[in-house]
């Protein structure tokens, strides 16, 4: 029998006894026995219609939904750029607010170069972006304006509104007490209880809810600038509250005292000082104690 039929019936596996002895004799045997192995270890990847399907139209579902995901996608996105637009103008066209804390003055300029500057514990607010059209400013506390020309100008408070083109006035704006002190151009109040057009020198004041006459001003600026605040009979209880502002301390003493009208000044620089100015003409002894003041009378 010739190699090839050999070879042919051991592969299918078809060999009696003599032809395999012959097939051994063969000189390539070890390198078809050897091939036989390696053949045997070697198994191709089974292949299923079933799932190969199964693979096709999964990847087909698998396009539809992230064609369906997609939408919901860009509505969140269009979403997400309405609310930080909505946030940015929210942000942009919100009041800017200005403040000071105890025995500390601050400048501050507006948008339309007017200036203004706040005494201790004292707020205002405007809104910038609509500055052109509405020049506003809200104040609590006290502040010295120099007004740039233009349109008209208002600083509201909750006790009355002060209107004005262009000069230079002192609001002073605290818990029942309000006055209006023009030192250049004209000044018009606005109150409940009154109305008032100021000229340089006149001041408009209102102590509880009463209206009070006072006298000609004869200073260029507030005294508070120079950092010192000044009284005209004025309830020794708005000179204390001020004392209070200026030196972060608390002032106990007799409410007896608390409407009797006081005229005098007291500095900003120097507490011990201030406390003579404001005790001797009382004829009161004061103690100190910390951050607490205690007056009494001789």
């Amino acid at each position: 029998m010739n190699r090839e039929d050999l070879i042919q019936k051991w592969l299918d596996h078809n060999l009696n006894p003599q032809e395999l002895e012959a097939f051994k004799q063969l000189d390539d045997y070890d390198d078809l026995t050897r091939l036989d192995k390696h053949l045997k270890g070697f198994k191709a990847d089974t292949m299923s219609t079933d799932n190969a399907l199964d693979d096709v139209w999964n990847t087909i579902n698998s396009t539809q939904q992230k064609k369906r995901k997609l939408l919901p996608v860009l509505s969140k996105v269009a979403a997400i750029l309405v609310i930080c637009f909505g946030i940015y103008f929210y942000i942009t066209t919100l009041d800017t607010e200005m403040n000071t804390l105890v025995s500390q003055q601050k400048s501050v300029t507006l948008p339309d170069a007017s200036e203004v500057k706040l005494n201790a514990m004292s707020t205002i607010t405007f809104n910038e972006s609509r500055w052109d059209n509405n020049r506003t400013v809200n104040l609590d506390g006290e502040a010295f304006f120099k007004v740039a020309k233009g349109q008209k100008f208002d600083v509201k408070t909750n006790i009355g509104t002060v209107t004005v083109l262009g000069t230079q006035f002192n609001v002073k704006h605290r818990e029942n007490f309000f006055e209006v002190t023009c030192y250049e151009g004209q000044v018009k109040v606005d109150t409940n209880l009154k109305q008032h057009t100021l000229l340089p020198g006149d001041s408009f004041l209102i102590i509880d809810g009463n209206y009070i006459a006072t006298e000609k001003e004869n200073l260029s600026s507030p005294s508070w600038l120079n950092h010192n605040s000044s009284f005209k009979s004025i309830p020794f209880k708005e000179v204390i509250s001020e004392f209070e502002r200026q030196y972060d301390v608390t002032v106990s003493y007799d409410q007896r005292d608390a409407n009797q009208k006081f005229t005098g000044s007291f500095t900003h620089n120097d507490i011990e000082i201030a406390l003579k100015s404001i005790t001797l003409p009382l004829q009161l002894k004061y103690s100190k104690t910390d951050h607490i003041i205690s007056l009494k009378r001789e």
